[in-house]
């Protein structure tokens, strides 16, 4: 790393927390905005999914191939290029007339923010790394970025698709994403490195993942046994093998898999995995009930949401960083996953005639509760018993299980809600019983994961954290509430 004292080095960690803000906002602004796509678009209830596991796939699926190319071409350069995609994928989505184009536009968007994202980390590392406690406060102001862009996003989409059209909340990034390129002379410039780039790696990875959720949200309609079913979900096995595969023989893997040797980092993956796939069902499927059964428009929807995220952004830049350092990671990861499948477990009574007041508010406050707990130690545990030097690929490779984890645990409580009735719009008591069946069917995951971080975790401390980093802050985190 560089020692040079770059003057500008705080205005440049504005640009880059705003990147964050954004990257993770653009996961949460949709959320309200779902019902009202459906409508215009022509979504089916079990594909409307797909406006946010498009993001999802092309987001968890390319971060480490984003890694590797911040790593070649320099960090600004691969910056500006996602923000580039990041706008041209948002002119899309806000333009389609049709689910598939809405849903091209979204991949591509989330195209955008694996480039951003880990060019991101890349650039804050270059300008603070002359001073570990220069770096620990930029690492706590750019990790909190995250939680403040989820919860921007949940009351921005409110507004945006009461008062204009869902199309804003994908029109707002094209100003300010040609804002934050006008500000990229603020980043510092870096060189080029020679090297090659595992382009049918990160191919077969993200194909993979693409086919194993669609194998999954089909399933419902053509059948678990079905020639389609079974197929897909070979085929995902097949080119996520061959992903392993490419890892162990090519010569620039994006995951060297020696790095699994690092003590803590499978497990910790696992939770993490465990976590996305329970917490984004219940985002997803608490913002549907509140609309499609409680009747909600889009703004009073956004606000009933902000309660549990404001909660979460508070209690994770503050609780959780304390108690981190008090009790230690395996506690805080196992507590706050039992806290989460708690707070699903309320929710799953939720009634066709139930009351925000009652059903959701203190349900939801006890789920936020446990995912501030969970995460932040979780990432920790992840990326501090690694070198300093593969701490990068050691978030990447977190940061994907846990979008991985989401994707897949939203299309396979999505197939089951769906079998449970959740698929029939208008008929609220069938509608309830489905999305009480995901709530009920996403605390068993919670709960598993606690349970397996319980057995396979090591007790004690956290590990020491990355040089300069404090804990509690992430490196290069991605929350989506």
């Amino acid at each position: 790393m560089s020692t040079t004292v770059d003057p500008r080095r705080w205005w440049a960690l504005l640009v880059l927390a705003a990147a964050q803000f954004m990257v993770i906002m653009d996961t949460s602004i949709i959320g309200v905005a779902l019902p009202e796509m459906q409508q215009d678009l022509g979504f089916s209830q079990g594909d409307l999914q797909w406006v946010f596991n498009a993001y999802v796939i092309a987001f968890g699926g390319l971060l480490l191939l984003g890694g590797r190319l911040s790593d070649l071409l320099g960090a600004r350069r691969v910056f500006v290029g996602g923000w580039v995609v990041l706008i041209a994928g948002s002119v899309v989505a806000a333009a389609a007339q049709t689910a598939w184009v809405e849903v091209a536009g979204r991949a591509v968007q989330g195209v955008g923010g694996a480039l951003i994202a880990p060019a991101s980390m890349t650039l804050l590392m270059i300008l603070f790394s002359h001073d570990p406690r220069e770096l620990g406060k930029a690492m706590a102001l750019y990790g909190a970025a995250a939680p403040a862009g989820g919860t921007a996003g949940v009351f921005l989409g409110g507004v945006f698709t009461e008062w204009m059209s869902w199309q804003w909340v994908f029109i707002i990034y094209v100003p300010i994403g040609i804002a934050t390129l006008l500000a990229t002379g603020l980043l510092p410039a870096v060189e080029r490195r020679r090297g090659s780039v595992d382009l049918l790696g990160a191919t077969a990875v993200t194909a993979g993942l693409a086919l194993a959720v669609f194998a999954v949200v089909r399933a419902p309609e053509v059948g678990w046994g079905a020639t389609e079913t079974v197929l897909g979900l070979a085929g995902a096995v097949v080119l996520l093998a061959l992903f392993l595969i490419l890892q162990r023989s090519v010569k620039a893997p994006l995951m060297p898999l020696a790095v699994w040797r690092t003590p803590g980092l499978g497990i910790s993956n696992l939770a993490m995995a465990l976590l996305g796939a329970a917490w984004i069902p219940m985002w997803y499927f608490l913002n549907l009930y509140l609309q499609q059964v409680l009747g909600y428009r889009s703004f009073a929807s956004g606000a009933a949401l902000l309660p549990m995220t404001v909660l979460l952004m508070i209690f994770m830049t503050t609780l959780t960083a304390k108690l981190l350092g008090r009790l230690g990671a395996k506690p805080l990861i196992v507590g706050g996953l039992l806290a989460l499948a708690l707070g699903l477990v309320w929710l799953s009574a939720v009634e066709p005639t139930g009351t925000f007041l009652v059903d959701v508010l203190p349900a939801s406050l006890v789920a936020a509760l446990g995912m501030s707990l969970a995460y932040i130690p979780a990432m920790m545990t992840a990326i501090s018993g690694v070198p300093q030097e593969q701490a990068g690929l050691a978030s990447g490779i977190v940061n994907t299980t846990y979008q991985v984890g989401s994707a897949l645990g939203l299309a396979a409580l999505t197939a089951l809600a769906t079998s449970q009735g959740a698929g029939e719009l208008g008929d609220l008591p069938a509608l309830t019983d489905g999305f009480s069946a995901a709530f009920v069917a996403a605390a068993a995951i919670a709960g598993a994961g606690a349970l397996l971080t319980a057995l396979l975790m090591r007790g004690g401390k956290p590990g020491a954290a990355p040089a300069g980093e404090q804990p509690g802050a992430a490196r290069g985190e991605s929350v989506s509430v």
